[in-house]
């Protein structure tokens, strides 16, 4: 535009020169050949430089029409900024401490000791099982075990004096000793009549009612658990196996009772499942205000990317060629204002948040490329801004 005006100053003033002139050539002697001869060139070269400032006029004009009609476009600038990205999966709270209680004996339940909800110590009766005369066979097999020590020991002595045959004494050794065992195998069966809580924690259910008749690690009893140390437990996919490590955060999120959780990854498995390609990991939760239940279904999302300087653009804005390569059309100034020329670049790209992508290279902080309405835009093509928002 500034052009513009520059020219037409330039032809205002050539313009009343040639007035000037006209003015003078009035003036001369029709019958002066010499100076109408000279009159008329002057003319001449006047019309020539009208004639070439009239078509840069034109051409100025040409190029501000074709400037009126260019694509408008927004711009977005490069800048560098924090970048978190996140692997959001489903998770699990569990318990190490979470048993259901089985027979080790066959017979009745005889009595159930404890409640839904109780809580209970290590060591605590819980139930008992009816030893169908196992106590009355103990006490028997427990006095005929203390006569054959009782004749044993009498053998030993009158041996030891080397009175009486060996075989009298083998014998009542024998006797002695597989007594002695058959005692303790008895008395292991009979502790097993009774059942003790093997942890602390509380009564989840029972499931068994007085009267059962339970059969020896088929028939579940009653259910105890602690929730005082839980975890996390979830599957990650494998493509995650080389950033998933363990000392990471990790974010719990438990829709059902509105809380987040915030800790770390203590465990990473080394075995990936052949059947959904998946390696487990684990994490302490703190139960503090006794609101966390087994089984709750959680919402993860671990940190496995970090980068406090990177260069982000908005997703909507990346393309993709037929060769699946990425590229971004950058902006190039030119002298007139507002007014760009595209230059198509490839880029390489990293992690997105669902929003933004992280650009690897390609581009460069304060790098200017073309957001909304570059739909249509090809490569050197001019381009219009119709207001810096940016």
């Amino acid at each position: 535009m500034k052009k513009l005006f520059a020219l037409i100053i330039i032809i205002s003033f050539n313009f009343s020169c040639s007035e000037t002139k006209n003015d003078s050539i009035k003036n001369i002697d029709s019958n002066n050949i010499s100076e109408l001869r000279l009159a008329k060139e002057n003319l001449r070269d006047q019309l020539n430089s009208l004639n070439n400032e009239l078509e840069k006029i034109n051409s100025a004009l040409s190029e501000l029409d074709q400037n009126e009609r260019l694509q408008i476009i927004t711009a977005y600038k490069i800048k560098r900024e924090s970048f978190n990205h996140f692997i959001e999966i489903q998770g699990d709270i569990k318990s190490r401490k979470n048993l259901i209680l089985l027979p080790e004996l066959n017979g009745i339940l005889k009595k159930i000791y404890v409640k839904e909800g109780s809580q209970v110590n290590q060591g605590d009766l819980l139930a008992e099982i009816d030893d169908s005369g196992l106590k009355n066979q103990l006490s028997q097999l427990e006095l005929q075990a203390k006569l054959s020590e009782i004749k044993f020991n009498r053998i030993k002595n009158l041996w030891e004096q080397k009175i009486g045959s060996e075989i009298e004494y083998l014998e009542a050794k024998t006797i002695y000793k597989t007594q002695q065992k058959s005692v303790a195998q008895l008395q292991e069966q009979v502790k097993k009549t009774k059942i003790f809580a093997p942890f602390k924690g509380s009564i989840d259910e029972i499931i068994s009612n007085t009267g059962s008749n339970l059969i020896t690690g088929l028939t579940p009893i009653l259910r105890i658990v602690n929730l005082e140390n839980l975890y996390i437990e979830a599957d990650v996919p494998e493509k995650y196996s080389k950033t998933v490590k363990t000392g990471i955060p990790l974010f719990v999120d438990i829709p059902m009772i509105e809380k987040t959780y915030e800790t770390q990854i203590n465990q990473v498995g080394n075995f990936i499942n052949p059947n959904n390609r998946s390696f487990r990991i684990e994490a302490p939760i703190l139960n503090l205000d006794k609101t966390l239940k087994l089984n709750l279904t959680t919402k993860l999302k671990i940190n496995d990317y970090s980068n406090s300087k990177s260069i982000l653009i908005p997703l909507r804005i990346l393309k993709e060629d037929a060769n699946g390569s990425f590229y971004v059309f950058k902006l190039i100034a030119t002298d007139i204002e507002n007014i760009f020329t595209s230059e198509k670049v490839f880029i390489k790209v990293g992690k997105d948040d669902g929003n933004k992508i992280e650009v690897i290279n390609g581009l460069s902080d304060g790098d200017l490329i073309i957001d909304e309405g570059g739909e249509r835009i090809q490569d050197k093509q001019k381009v219009k801004i119709e207001q810096n928002n940016f």
